[in-house]
């Protein structure tokens, strides 16, 4: 992520949030991790989802969209490392 959206775009020691989810249940058996992408700040979509003000930023649609389509790229790259080392 940072080499795609620089130091601001990951926020790896972001504050805690109280929401009940039963992700924690997966990663009892599979390895994975939890990605929460930002709404924005202030005005532009700052205040936590079942809010009555709350007002979805339609401009994070592309990052958001971008970040799976590069999680999924990396995933299937062939393996560099690997390869090299084979012959």
């Amino acid at each position: 992520i940072r080499d795609w959206l620089g130091d601001d775009g990951l926020k790896a020691d972001a504050e805690p949030v109280s929401a009940s989810e039963d992700f924690a249940f997966f990663l009892e058996r599979v390895p994975g991790c939890y990605v929460n992408i930002g709404n924005g700040i202030g005005s532009q979509g700052g205040c936590m989802v079942h809010n009555a003000g709350y007002d979805f930023n339609d401009a994070v649609l592309s990052t958001g969209a971008t970040y799976w389509v590069k999680l999924a790229q990396a995933w299937l790259a062939p393996d560099t490392a690997n390869a090299s080392s084979a012959g």
